[in-house]
This record gives C-alpha cells, structure tokens and sequence, in this order.
C-alpha cells in the first residue's frame, strides 16, 4: 500500500515501496514507540485528563505518617503534663503523702530524657548533610533568643545559689535536694544552645521522632514552670502553723525564716543559708519565664516539622527610637515611679512590727499607682487603635505558626488577670465597696479588665499589620552628560567639520557636574499614623514591664488587703490567686515581647 500520498509512485504496481514510502513508516512507528512509552512510563499520566494515582497515593502515605507523628507525640506531651500536675499538686500540701524528693525524681528523669534527644539531634544534624533545608524566619528572632538566654543565664545563677544552700542540709535531709539543681543547671545550658541554634528549623528528616522529641520538651518545661510557680505560690500564701500574736506572717519573711527541707529540725551547717534563700528566691521569676519562653519555641518548632518554608528575610527590620520621644520618656517614668513605690511597699508590708495604719496606707499607695498605670494605658491604647482604624495597610494573609501562637498565648494567658478582676468585683459589689481602700480596689479591677481587653485587640492588629517597609533615601543628581542651552549654542558655533570626540574625560564630567550637578537628597521622616503608633507601642511595652515587675517580684496585694479573704475565705481565694497570677504575669511578659515585635513593624 502506498504510503506516500504527496508524489507519484509505483508503490501499489510493482509492490515494493519507495524511498519516500519507506521514510513515512520509519516515521510513524518511532511516533507509537514513543507514544507506548510515555503510557508506560512510572510518573507520567496515560492523558491529561487522568491524575497520577502513583504521586496521590505517595502524598497520602506521607500526610498519614506526619499526623501519626503528631498525634502520637500530643498523647505522650498530655500524659506527662497530668502526671507531673499530680505529683506537683500533692507535693505542695502537707497532709498529702508525697515529698518534694519524689516529685523532683520525676523532673529528673525528664531532663534527663530531653538532654538525651537535643544532644542526638543537634549532633544528627551537623554529620547529616542538608539535613535542614528549609528555615522559618518567622520564628526564633534574635531578640525573642536573646532574652532566652539572659532569663536563662538567670536561671543558672538560681541554680548555683540553691546548690550552695542545699549543700548545708545533706547531713540531714535527701540528696535528691541538690542532684536536682545540678541536673536543671546543665539542662538549661544544653536547652539553650539547642534553641539558638536550631528555633528557626522546618524539619523534614525522622519526623516521628522529632515530633515526640519536642513534645517531650515542651511538656518538661511546662513541668518546671509548674513546679517553680507551686514553690513561689506557697511561698507567699503559707499561714504558719503555730500560736502566736501575729495574725498573718507574710511570705517572704515566713519563707526565709521557716522553709524547711524535709525535716523541720534540720538546720544548716554553714551560715549562708538563709542569705542564698533570699538570693535565689528573687530569682525564681526570671526562671519561670525562662521555661515559658523555652516551651513557646519548642511549639513553634514542632508545628514546623515537615513545612516546607523559605526563610523570609526579604526586608530588615532594625530596632530605632528616632523622631519619637514621649512614649518612651512617659514609659521610663512610669517605671520609675512605679519601682519607687514598690519597694516603699515591700519594705513596710514585710516588717513584722508595722503598724496597721502603715501597711493600709502602702496598699492604698499600690492601688493608686496600679490605677494610674492601668487608665494611662487604656487611653494610650484607644488612640493607638483609633489610629490603626486609619491606617490602610494589608492584613497578613498568611498562616504562620509562630503568630497563632502568638494570638492564642496572649489571649489565654490574659485570662488569669481577667479571673482575679472579676472575682475582686463581684466581692467588692457583693460588700458594697464601704472604704476607700475597697472603693481603690475596685477601680482597678475595672480599669484592669478595660486595659487588658483594649490591649489584647491593639497587639492582634499589630501582629496582623503587613510591615512597614523602609524607604531608601532617595538622590537626585543631575546627568552630566546632558548638554545645558549654553553648552549647546558652544556647539554650534565650534567647527562642524571636526568630529567630537564621543569619550568624555573625567575632568569634563566632573565639571558638568559641579557646574551644573546638584545632589540633592530627599530623606523620608515617619508619618504621623506610623510616629504616634510607636509612641503607643514603646508607652505600653514599659507600662507593661512595670505591671511585671511588681507581683513578679512579691506584691501580693490580694493577700494584703483582706476583703477578698473574708469574702471567699482563705482556701478558694488562694486557689484562685495561685491560679490566675501566674498566668497574669506571664501576659506581661509575653506583652512586652508582642509589643516589641509590632515596633518593630512599624
């Protein structure tokens, strides 16, 4: 049969085929060769209408084994959280059958297991070739690290203290007292080489075992944290035990004076006992921070085993308090000030023969200053949002892991201080408010749920503002080599037989642009909108470190003034004060860190 239907052939007469015959056969077999095994091929589609049921199936088996990591490491997170509330619960009262020993074994034990796998996957990773190849730049700023290893390097001081104390109590008492800090010392120096180097990590290798690895992190730091805010708590709400004529011995005298280890006629054998109590004790803040901060970027990490996620660096952001000057000078102020009140405070309330006159006129003194703090950040937040309102910049569409956790601690975290508020409300109108001192007190539970909430919105909109981005300084120079009227007119005149010469000498350039050049540089200032909502966020950044400081650091004026005791009586308020203020003081401090990265977007 004749294949070749462009020329005359004798293809069908003398049956054999011609050259141009022969080409087209050659030709379209080589075309169903390669159209067989393009059908036949692993990881091509038989059309375009048909999936690829290989690369489906690849994709589900995947999925499946990274939520099988998940799940598996939220059972172990979420058992090891109730186990260590238990022994921590029962370890704190005394008519419970568990010792401090026994509850620190179990923290001991986990130290140890998370030491273990942040030592193996740090050293994985560096003989690992590629082994992290992608990186959230979201997560683990260098000034949120930063402050992990100051809280951190605090926490390490607390430790030596407490060793140094304990090391006096082990002719008589356990010697878990001091294997304990030693084993938490070199956990937080590993833990926090560990974050610094590797918070930015999207892992992609053995995602089982790094799912349960940093889950079995952060349930150990949720542990210590538990473990250090049930010591501080009772600490500061303790009543003695014994008769005396004094009512109420405050906590911090009534720890250092009767805080035993074990057995209460165990007594020091050196005689810098009580001066290392004291020093660790106004330590023990920063190391609650520490294991907070510390659990917060092993969340972050664990979200981010298995994303795939360049690292955004595609704008810098830099820290710089020009062209604004009150928020800050009102902000360092109402630090002061703030300081100076709190410690007139501590000093009158932790003296044993103070009058009663004195110590109410010290609680009146903390109202009204908490109540000046309280009201000058509401009105700094309300036109902080007003200008928010006005300013028209996109929202971030994107989902990010580090910013819902972010919005989730905030929010959550605020709910502490929102218990305490409006349980001293409901006791305040329940009584009827009769004083000035119950009048103050319920001033500021209002003023404090209004600040919170206005806060609370003012730092989510900033976390979900698009950044400013920096405008580079602008340069106008005039072009030298445009020829000026007077230089063209020259031209004209000149020889036009003579060829110029199209190479212009340096000299001639620099004197056109000296001539006729002016640079001239536009710098841009900050808006308005931009200017005042720095104002606000470095206003209520320091309002807010001040708000830490004071309960961080002993005020207890819920215990202070007894209007609360007498409502409740003194077992339900002091559960709901254990429970909420440490909650509240971490709002604080995760407050200072939101407002400090919304600064930094502006």
């Amino acid at each position: 049969m004749c294949l070749s239907t462009g020329c005359q052939c004798s293809c069908l007469t003398s049956g054999n085929q011609c050259e141009p015959c022969r080409m087209t056969a050659r030709d379209r077999e080589t075309e169903q060769a390669h159209l067989s095994n393009s059908i036949n091929a692993p990881g091509h589609a038989g059309s375009a209408s048909e999936p690829d049921l290989n690369i489906l199936s690849s994709d589900v088996v995947r999925e499946r084994g990274r939520n099988w990591g998940w799940m598996l490491s939220g059972i172990i997170c979420v058992n090891i959280l109730i186990l260590g509330c238990a022994l921590v619960s029962g370890s704190t009262y005394d008519n419970v059958n568990i010792d401090p020993p026994d509850m620190q074994i179990f923290v001991i034990i986990l130290l140890f297991l998370t030491s273990f796998w942040m030592l193996y996957y740090a050293f994985y990773t560096v003989k690992k070739e590629d082994a992290i190849i992608y990186k959230d730049g979201h997560a683990g700023p260098v000034w949120l690290r930063g402050g992990l290893v100051l809280f951190g390097l605090l926490s390490v001081i607390m430790d030596i203290f407490k060793i140094a104390s304990y090391v006096g109590y082990l002719h008589c008492d356990s010697a878990v007292q001091v294997v304990f800090p030693v084993v938490q010392l070199v956990f937080i120096l590993v833990q926090t080489y560990f974050l610094w180097i590797h918070a930015k990590d999207c892992i992609q290798l053995q995602k089982n075992i790094s799912c349960c690895g940093l889950m079995l992190t952060l349930s150990t730091n949720l542990v210590l944290w538990m473990t250090a805010v049930a010591d501080e708590s009772v600490h500061q709400t303790i009543i003695p035990d014994y008769l005396t004529n004094i009512t109420r011995l405050f906590g911090r005298n009534l720890y250092i004076s009767k805080a035993g280890f074990g057995d209460t006629n165990c007594k020091c054998s050196h005689t810098s006992c009580s001066i290392f109590k004291e020093a660790y004790y106004y330590l023990y803040p920063f190391n609650i921070e520490y294991s907070l901060f510390a659990s917060a970027m092993a969340y972050v990490m664990w979200k981010n085993v298995g994303r795939v996620a360049a690292e955004d660096d595609h704008h810098i952001i830099k820290f710089c308090l020009k062209d604004i000057f009150l928020g800050p000078v009102l902000g360092v102020l109402l630090v002061f000030i703030g300081l100076a009140t709190f410690i007139v405070y501590e000093m009158i309330m932790t003296k044993l023969d103070s009058e009663e006159d004195k110590k109410d006129k010290a609680v009146m003194m903390h109202f009204v200053i908490n109540i000046i703090i309280a009201a000058m950040m509401s009105v700094s937040t309300v036109i902080g949002g007003t200008v928010y309102r006005l300013d028209h910049r996109e929202h971030v569409s994107e989902k990010n892991p580090t910013r819902t956790l972010d919005v989730g601690l905030l929010v959550g975290a605020s709910l502490g201080q929102l218990i305490i508020s409006y349980f001293t409300i409901v006791a305040m109108i329940a009584t009827g408010a009769k004083g000035y001192l119950n009048r103050l007190n319920l001033t500021w539970a209002l003023l404090m749920v209004i600040q919170l909430s206005l806060q609370n919105l003012f730092i989510i909109e900033g976390l979900h503002r698009q950044p400013f981005h920096e405008e580079q300084s602008v340069t106008a120079l005039a072009n030298p080599y445009v020829l000026q009227p007077t230089d063209l007119g020259r031209l004209e005149q000149s020889d036009m037989g003579t060829k110029p010469n199209p190479v212009l000498t340096d000299h001639a350039v620099h004197g056109h642009a000296t001539a006729h050049g002016h640079a001239i540089e536009h710098k841009h200032k900050l808006s308005w909108k931009r200017r005042i909502l720095k104002e606000v966020c470095a206003f209520l950044l320091l309002g807010n470190i001040i708000l830490w400081i004071m309960p961080a650091f002993g005020a207890r004026p819920q215990f202070d003034h007894d209007a609360e005791t007498e409502f409740y009586k003194f077992n339900m308020w002091a559960a709901v004060v254990n429970v909420g203020l440490p909650f509240g003081i971490f709002y604080r401090m995760h407050s200072v860190a939101s407002l400090f990265e919304v600064f930094l977007s502006l």
